[in-house]
């Protein structure tokens, strides 16, 4: 199997464990009702979500609200895969988060053709102050995005010539022409 292939595979068991979790909670738990997992910490509860990642731009009106979550998620999986096909075979960091980005972003965007809406029920609190509840899309695209984070943070080895003769013998390792020295960004 390919590497890239690997890595939509990856992206399909996100789309396909978020889907499962959420059909389970649709049919387990009413609408609004809550089941504490870790007492002040963490409950399972089930609420729609209009809007966007943790229910931004939820009250924005239906024309606009329909266009902008259709166009933009459709938009953002298509450009996933472009960047998916242009980023490096080995560079792995950079490949696992976009494979859970777009499995994530195809999660949400399919709950919001089929339903309207997207299902959430991961509730995290301490005490009386919520995190936004999100569902495991949403997890799986903040873990992206930290990945690719952490993969533009990363020093990052620039090409080398293929040509072993191509670099002058005659260079000390560490001389402006040598192609060991640093070079400017």
């Amino acid at each position: 199997m390919s590497p890239r292939v690997r890595w939509l595979v990856l992206s399909a068991a996100v789309l396909l464990l978020d889907q499962a979790s959420k059909a389970m909670v649709r049919a387990r738990l009413p609408l609004h009702d809550s089941r504490s997992v870790i007492p002040d910490l963490f409950s399972l509860t089930h609420v729609t979500n209009r809007g966007a990642l943790f229910g931004l731009l939820h009250d924005l009106p239906d024309p606009w609200r329909a266009v902008l979550f259709t166009i933009v998620p459709f938009a953002a999986i298509v450009l996933i895969l472009y960047f998916q096909g242009r980023t490096a075979p080995g560079d792995r960091l950079a490949h696992g988060g976009l494979a859970l980005i777009l499995g994530g972003a195809a999660g949400n965007f399919l709950d919001l053709i089929r339903l309207g809406h997207v299902v959430d029920f991961l509730d995290v609190y301490v005490g009386a102050h919520h995190w936004p509840a999100f569902n495991a899309a949403d997890s799986a695209i903040c873990i992206g995005v930290a990945l690719l984070v952490l993969d533009l943070l990363r020093p990052h080895q620039r090409a080398q010539p293929h040509d072993a003769a191509a670099a002058t013998p005659a260079e000390s390792p560490g001389s402006p022409g040598s192609a060991n020295a640093p070079r400017p960004l």
